[in-house]
């Protein structure tokens, strides 16, 4: 499989050279460890993996004896399956002072494994990676988390591909994972299906233990038939057949393992009357159209959830282009008690800046509306946009631009 080159490379190793352990967390199969030994070729650097049951065990059993044996630079897979590790990899460390010795890898999202900040806390830059963004997969140009400045988006526009929806939604249906677009889509289905399967088998069971295979496989699809919505329990666990308790858990567990993610509701001292529930979306658009049963182009393009999913995969994208930048991002929806609603917005030195996103090709300026409600706020109300399926950029008004799907 040709390897695909990933945006995080630069910030990887910029963070490699600045803390002395590097900590990259993701799904499987999204091209962790493909990307890092990409980037120690030619290096004396080892690699050691936790999947491997041998290793597993020895680093379980005698933590101390194992660092020993694998000095650094060394490279450690799958890291969360010894967290006894972190304390010895401190120890050595301090011992030694030279950044970049460890580079560690997990199937979890760091701010949710424990014990890695409170044992390498100010020692370890952590990163996440998650499925290829359409900017690696079609785009291919330098990476920048997306802004509402027009000369930003204007560059961002320039030199690259143009996209029909028909050709988003076949982006969307086909998703991110590496394995798939290296091998052009083919036997989708079947990836998806074996990549379920094992999350059922091997993480879920891990972090869970004993579980219910076909009650959790339903639950997923519940909770793919929800992107872009209110997160609702109730709604959750009576189509999964199961408590509200245990809802809540399978959607930590989810969330845990890089599969879901949540954009909490924007509020603060002057805006009193939001709505308090997050969304919830998936990273990769291909297994949510997957779990949800959408095996066509045609049939997802124009399907009641087509906004729905244009909504999550929009967003993730959004989301993507900043943890590929390095930076964790600090987006946020807006919806208060009078029904007013923002899809996404985040505040950057005392300034907001809102963006709206529908599946129209010719945008009304009237879309922007609901962004005159941030007004309110003792923050500045910045520049916004329209993310749609046009395809070339231009200016909406005065301040808003209109900002299309194939630029994100």
């Amino acid at each position: 499989m040709n390897y695909i080159k990933r945006d995080m490379e630069k910030a990887f190793l910029k963070v490699s050279s600045s803390f002395k352990v590097v900590l990259i967390t993701g799904p499987r199969q999204v091209g962790k460890t493909t990307m890092l030994e990409n980037l120690m070729r030619g290096t004396d650097r080892k690699y050691i993996s936790l999947d491997d049951m041998e290793a597993r065990a020895f680093a379980r059993n005698d933590p101390k004896s194992f660092i020993e044996a694998y000095p650094p630079p060394v490279f450690i897979d799958e890291v969360q399956y010894a967290p006894d590790l972190f304390s010895y990899i401190k120890i050595k460390v301090d011992t030694r002072k030279q950044n970049g010795d460890y580079w560690l890898s997990g199937s979890q999202i760091f701010k949710l494994m424990r014990g890695v900040n409170e044992s390498l806390a100010g020692r370890v830059g952590l990163l996440d990676l998650f499925p290829l963004s359409q900017n690696e997969i079609y785009n291919k140009k330098e990476c920048s988390p997306l802004t509402t400045e027009f000369e930003h988006l204007k560059n961002r526009a320039t030199g690259i591909p143009d996209a029909t929806p028909f050709d988003i939604y076949a982006r969307i249906l086909g998703g991110g994972m590496p394995q798939l677009i290296a091998d052009g889509n083919s036997g989708r289905e079947t990836f998806y299906e074996s990549y379920v399967r094992t999350y059922l088998e091997r993480d879920v069971r891990d972090l869970s233990g004993d579980i219910d295979v076909l009650k959790f496989y339903r639950f997923m699809v519940a909770v793919a038939a929800r992107v872009s919505q209110l997160v609702n329990y109730k709604s959750i666990a009576d189509d999964a057949e199961i408590d509200q308790v245990t809802a809540k858990n399978w959607l930590n567990i989810l969330e845990t393992l890089g599969i879901i993610f949540y954009l909490h509701p924007y509020s603060n001292n002057t805006l009193k009357r939001t709505i308090k529930s997050p969304k919830l979306y998936f990273y990769d658009s291909g297994l949510a159209v997957f779990l949800a049963r959408w095996s066509t182009v045609d049939v997802l393009m124009n399907g009641a959830q087509n906004g729905a999913i244009l909504e999550n995969y929009a967003i993730s994208e959004i989301a993507k282009g900043y943890y590929n930048s390095g930076y964790p991002p600090h987006i946020y929806y807006y919806r208060d008690k009078d029904g007013k609603e923002i899809d996404l917005l985040w505040e950057e030195n005392g300034t907001l800046y809102p963006l709206e996103i529908k599946k129209t090709v010719n945008p009304a300026s009237q879309l922007a509306n609901a962004f005159s409600v941030l007004e309110k706020s003792d923050k500045i109300l910045g520049n916004g946009g329209i993310v749609c399926m046009r395809n070339d950029f231009a200016p909406l008004d005065g301040r808003n631009s209109i900002i299309p799907v194939r630029c994100l």
